[in-house]
């Protein structure tokens, strides 16, 4: 699968245009009477913490700049995938332009999808590839090479350790609605079967925390504390949840435990060494990204993407970019170089030691 993404940047095609003219669906344009494009985004929840704190703000923010007067219609579905085909027919009814899908369940949305195409509204898949139906473009991450980097990250540390055959891990996998999940588990089993003995594996519904914790106990009670070496999560809210188990089940030293995200309790854990790493998705690029390509649609534009993805019915054109692994030792020069948090808001007082080991301030 292809890496990185190689587009040539939209901004000058974007510059030749102008879009509609406020914040609501339906006005008007005040230079040529048109209605000003509305352009519908749809996120699937809100217990990950990025999408309310980063995808949505970045991508409002990059429409703004890239089209003042273009309309962002915004829906978060709660995991509720009712409730998102309801939000999303609801849109196509008031006349949404460009429909901005992160789907709650990627498998059961091509009737939505089918919707959009019959009224001529193009679609994006944000994040989490749709199937069974074409569309115009898929904008997410490098899922696969997600997982490898997760396998190897817990390879290494158990290596490190001299733990790697002295006991069991545990894999906990998101759900099962997400197609991301699937490939995050393909990639980690790329890496460590053969490697490791899988003692317990799970695929966690919603993604949620709290669950996670709920499996993690079942997987301690089972294979004995003592025999649990290392922990494969495939993000930092279940990490937490397996972390908080771990902790209750009277761990005086953690095994090691991958995550993704960056959110900012994982960044604090890894610092203080509660969790070995995450994968740092640069969320700004691909909402930027998606921001960008939504508003060249609104416009009559379909600008070129540098790979495409089968769905499984369809090859989707893509744009594909690459995760990064962040131990302690990289934090600074990603995630705070980025911007993506900045060192006062990692560093409070029970992280501040941590923070100036680590280079911090």
């Amino acid at each position: 699968m292809h890496r990185g993404w190689l587009a040539v940047p939209l901004l000058a095609i974007l510059a030749t245009t102008a879009c509609g003219s406020t914040n609501t669906a339906g006005t008007q344009d005040s230079q040529d009477g048109k209605e000003a494009p509305t352009i519908a985004l749809f996120l699937p929840e809100s217990k990950t913490t990025r999408y309310e704190a980063f995808d949505r703000p970045l991508f409002e923010a990059k429409v703004k700049q890239l089209c003042a007067e273009c309309n962002v219609l915004y829906n978060n579905a709660d995991q509720d995938a009712a409730k998102q085909q309801q939000q999303v027919e609801a849109a196509l009814t008031q006349g949404a332009d460009i429909l901005v899908l992160d789907a709650v369940d990627a498998g059961a949305v091509a009737p939505l999808v089918n919707q959009a195409k019959q009224k001529k509204i193009p679609v994006i898949a944000y994040d989490r590839l749709i199937s069974g139906i074409g569309y115009d473009y898929f904008v997410s991450f490098n899922n696969v090479r997600v997982g490898e980097m997760q396998g190897q990250a817990l390879l290494d540390a158990l290596t490190a350790r001299g733990t790697l055959d002295k006991g069991k891990i545990v894999m906990i996998h998101g759900a099962t609605t997400d197609p991301s999940s699937a490939d995050y588990k393909k990639g980690a089993h790329n890496v460590l079967d053969g490697k490791v003995d899988v003692g317990r594996e799970f695929d966690t519904p919603d993604w949620s925390p709290d669950k996670a914790q709920q499996e993690m106990e079942q997987a301690i009670t089972a294979l004995g504390r003592d025999n649990v070496v290392g922990v494969l999560s495939a993000n930092d809210g279940m990490a937490g949840g397996a972390i908080a188990a771990m902790k209750r089940a009277g761990y005086k030293d953690l095994p090691p435990i991958t995550g993704q995200d960056a959110e900012l309790a994982a960044v604090q854990r890894i610092l203080t060494g509660e969790q070995n790493m995450t994968i740092y998705l640069n969320i700004r690029t691909e909402a930027e990204k998606s921001a960008e390509l939504a508003v060249a649609l609104a416009k009559g534009q379909k600008p070129a993407a540098p790979t495409t993805v089968n769905n499984g019915t369809a090859d989707v054109p893509a744009f594909l970019l690459d995760p990064v692994a962040v131990t302690a030792d990289k934090i600074k020069d990603t995630i705070v170089k980025d911007g993506f948090y900045k060192a006062a808001d990692i560093c409070t007082a029970e992280v501040k030691d941590a923070c100036a080991k680590a280079g911090i301030e």
